[in-house]
């Protein structure tokens, strides 16, 4: 029985991006966007890279950092879809995370 992150390298996931993010993506430099969109793509093919931490209070949700940002997201193995939810630094990313 393979594990999920060896599932997850077999399988190309969807991304989609929430309105949140793609608010806050927007406010961000354009070569911190360069970069922060090349991390995001990655996800299609490993959902869950080195590094990576699991949200303990939310079920699907996890963290990724790029550089001084933190990338909030949601991945849904059933139907081979990460969404990407919130985009901002460190100090602001968890602020009001229920209300996603």
């Amino acid at each position: 029985m393979s594990s999920k992150k060896e599932q997850a390298a077999e399988t190309a996931y969807k991304l989609k991006a929430g309105k949140d993010f793609q608010k806050q993506f927007k406010k961000i430099g354009s070569e911190e966007q360069k970069i922060i969109r090349k991390k995001i793509e990655e996800l299609k093919t490993n959902p869950r890279p080195e590094g990576v931490r699991k949200l303990k209070e939310y079920t699907d949700f996890y963290r990724i950092r790029i550089g001084k940002y933190r990338v909030i997201y949601e991945i849904i193995d059933s139907e081979l879809i990460v969404i990407a939810l919130r985009v901002s630094k460190r100090e602001d990313v968890y602020k009001n995370l229920d209300s996603i």
